[in-house]
C-alpha cells in the first residue's frame, strides 16, 4: 500500500475558499477499524455548516481538519478485532470523525454495510447522510397509508430520496419545489407545488378537502409559520434545519443522530438496491474540485447529491 494518502483539508473557519488538498500519511486500521480506499464520498449542507463555523458551539473541529462523512469504496486494509470485512471488500457507510472526502479513511467497522453490485458508487457513497436524515424525518411525523404530507425542498439531497419513501408507503405527497422539478416529481408519484408567493393558496388546492396531515422542512423557518398557518398539529410538523423556530412553536428536529443504526442502513440501501428508491445524481467532481463542488451545493438549487470522486 502506498504511504501517502491525499485528503481535504482546512485550517480555519470560513468559506469554502479555505478547502485544499493535500498529501497525507496513509490511515492505518485502530482495533475495530477498517481502511477504505475511498471511491465516492458525497458532500453536505452539514459539511458547510461545520467549515464556515456556524455550529462551532456544537461541533467545534480541531485545525487542521478533515472533512465528510459519507463514503463508499474497497477495504485496503483490517485492524484487529474486525469479524465480516476482509480486503477486497466493497464496501459503504459512514464515519463520525470527519475525513472522508480523500483518498482513504479508517472507518469502524460497525458503521459499514456490503455495497451491492446493482447501486452505484455515486449512489453508495452518498447515501448515509441524505438516507438517515430521510428516515428520521419520516418517522418523527408517522404518516399513514392515505394521509397528505407537504415537503419543502423535495427535489434536493434528503428531499429527493424523502419524497419517495413516503409515496413507497402509500402517502399522497405534495413536493415543494421549483417548476424546474415538476416533471421529475410527478414522475416519482409526487405532487409539485411551485414555491413562491401563492404557496399557501396552491398548497391548499392541492391537499383538496382533507388538508394536510403532517409538513416536514427541509429548508428554513418560513415553511415552519406556514405550517402552522395551514392548521397542522405541532407534533407532526418536523424541520431539518429551522431549530430555534421549531424550539418556539412545538416541532420536531429529528435527524441523521437519529437514525444511525446499522439495520436502518441496511434497510437504506435495500431501497436502493431493490429499486424502490431512486438516489439522483446531480453532479460528481475529482477530489481536487471539492471548492467547485461546494459552490454548487451551495446554490442549494441541485435536485439530489453532489459527489466527490478520488
Amino acid at each position: 500500500m502506498n504511504r501517502t494518502a491525499q485528503a481535504v483539508r482546512f485550517d480555519r473557519y470560513g468559506d469554502r475558499d479555505v478547502l485544499y488538498v493535500t498529501d497525507v500519511p496513509m490511515p492505518e486500521p485502530g482495533p475495530g477499524e477498517v481502511v477504505v480506499e475511498v471511491r465516492a464520498a458525497g458532500i453536505n449542507p452539514f459539511d458547510t455548516m461545520i467549515r464556515s463555523g456556524v455550529i462551532r458551539d456544537l461541533f467545534p473541529v480541531d485545525f487542521p481538519s478533515g472533512q465528510g462523512s459519507d463514503l463508499a469504496g474497497v477495504v485496503v486494509a483490517v485492524g484487529a478485532g474486525v469479524d465480516g470485512l476482509a480486503v477486497g471488500d466493497e464496501v459503504l457507510g459512514w464515519t463520525p470523525v470527519a475525513g472522508t472526502q480523500a483518498t482513504h479513511a479508517a472507518v469502524p467497522a460497525d458503521r459499514l454495510v456490503a455495497k451491492p453490485p446493482q447501486v452505484s458508487w455515486e449512489a453508495a457513497g452518498s447515501l448515509h447522510m441524505v438516507g438517515a436524515t430521510a428516515y428520521a424525518a419520516v418517522r418523527a411525523v408517522a404518516p399513514q397509508p392515505g394521509e397528505t404530507v407537504a415537503v419543502s425542498a423535495a427535489a434536493g439531497g434528503v428531499g429527493s430520496f424523502l419524497v419517495q419513501m413516503l409515496t413507497a408507503r402509500g402517502v399522497r405527497v405534495l413536493g415543494i419545489a421549483s417548476s424546474a422539478n415538476a416533471e421529475w416529481l410527478d414522475k416519482h408519484g409526487v405532487i409539485p407545488v411551485s414555491y413562491g408567493e401563492g404557496l399557501r393558496e396552491r398548497l391548499q388546492q392541492a391537499a383538496g378537502a382533507g388538508g394536510i396531515e403532517a409538513f416536514i422542512d427541509l429548508y428554513g423557518p418560513e415553511y415552519l409559520d406556514l405550517a402552522v398557518a395551514l392548521g397542522i398539529k405541532p407534533d407532526r410538523i418536523q424541520t431539518t434545519v429551522a431549530m430555534e423556530r421549531a424550539a418556539e412553536i412545538g416541532a420536531k428536529t429529528d435527524g441523521r443522530h437519529n437514525a444511525t443504526a446499522r439495520e436502518i442502513l441496511v434497510e437504506l440501501v435495500d431501497l436502493v438496491a431493490s429499486g424502490a428508491v431512486e438516489l439522483p445524481i446531480a453532479a460528481t467532481y475529482p477530489l481536487d474540485r471539492v471548492a467547485d463542488a461546494f459552490g454548487e451545493l451551495e446554490q442549494r438549487h441541485t435536485r439530489g447529491k453532489i459527489v466527490l470522486i478520488p
